[in-house]
């Protein structure tokens, strides 16, 4: 009989604890094992996680960094980011039963805690704020990308949810403002394949076999810009924003296609002009058939500034 994975501690202010697995090695000590495991991170840090009492064995007790580091021994430790800074927009709950919520992202918001971003998440602002410490988020979207999230309340169930996305059972529109070009055949349907550019940040058309397609087609066009809707067929890194630069038509204020600038504090005066617009699909759990859309809108044409 498989034993029961041990249950992870309770978020604090909204955000799980990471764990970690001491593995065979030469450590003098757990505090050891964490700094040679995690070099990035400063010897200093540690010590302050392990006096604060933010490393947990599977018990719950604070773990000390003179105990053993016994090889298979599984660890928690809470992350805080100091001075993080935070973001000023609010997410907003579009639905929510016993299973499911569905929630309208703003720009720049992350949705699950990663590098510098912890407590300023969409997952660690909702578990917090809706008291749903078993939240998970069933799909992700950019953190520079506006629009739908979709997330699991319970773990009954969540497969199912899961699922939808895997299996390709949910139908997603977006919607974008970029450049028009008169010269193309719409709708356009694009095929091909998208892999690893030469920066880490970026990704690219390859050859090889088609992993991702996407519907393209204008919805309005005023000058020198347009507004499309966007279906992707699956769910490539950067599908929508490859694809449309791939077409010659960058997305206004794409800071990472096609050109990738030095990463530092958002502009929030130019938002990345991509918004997750719908989410439809049959429920797995009720069989009822669900249709989201965000409230949430892009820039209006004509207030697109002269020298985009």
């Amino acid at each position: 009989m498989e034993r029961p994975r041990p249950q992870a501690p309770a978020a604090r202010h909204g955000v799980r604890p990471s764990c970690v697995v001491v593995t065979p090695g030469p450590w003098a000590n757990l505090l050891d094992f964490f700094r040679q495991r995690f070099i990035a991170v400063p010897a200093s840090t540690w010590q302050a996680r392990f006096a604060s009492g933010d490393i947990l064995d599977v018990e719950g007790h604070s773990a000390r960094p003179t105990d053993a580091a016994a090889a298979g021994k599984r660890l928690y430790y809470y992350r805080e980011v100091p001075d993080e800074p935070a973001i000023p927009f609010q997410e907003e709950v579009i639905w929510q039963d016993e299973h499911l919520l569905v929630v309208d992202k703003p720009h720049f918001l992350p949705v699950v805690p990663s590098g510098k971003h912890v407590r300023e998440t969409l997952l660690a602002r909702l578990q917090l704020r809706l008291n749903l410490p078993d939240l998970s988020p069933v799909h992700r979207i950019d953190k520079d990308t506006a629009g739908l999230v979709m997330f699991s309340i319970q773990q009954a169930g969540r497969n199912a949810y899961q699922g939808l996305f895997r299996e390709r059972r949910v139908t997603k529109t977006y919607e974008c403002i970029a450049p028009w070009k008169p010269g193309l055949v719409w709708p356009v349907h694009r095929e091909t394949r998208i892999g690893n550019a030469e920066h880490f940040m970026q990704q690219t058309e390859v050859p090889g076999e088609i992993n991702a397609i996407t519907d393209i087609a204008p919805l309005e066009v005023t000058g020198d810009w347009a507004r499309y809707a966007l279906r992707p067929l699956t769910g490539q890194r950067h599908q929508l924003r490859v694809h449309m630069h791939a077409l010659g038509l960058p997305i206004l204020f794409d800071g990472i296609y096609p050109v990738l600038t030095p990463e530092g504090a958002n502009d929030y005066r130019r938002p990345l002009q991509l918004l997750a617009r719908t989410l439809e699909f049959v429920d797995p759990l009720s069989g009822e058939q669900r249709r989201f859309e965000s409230r949430r809108t892009l820039m209006p044409l004509e207030e697109v500034p002269p020298a985009c």
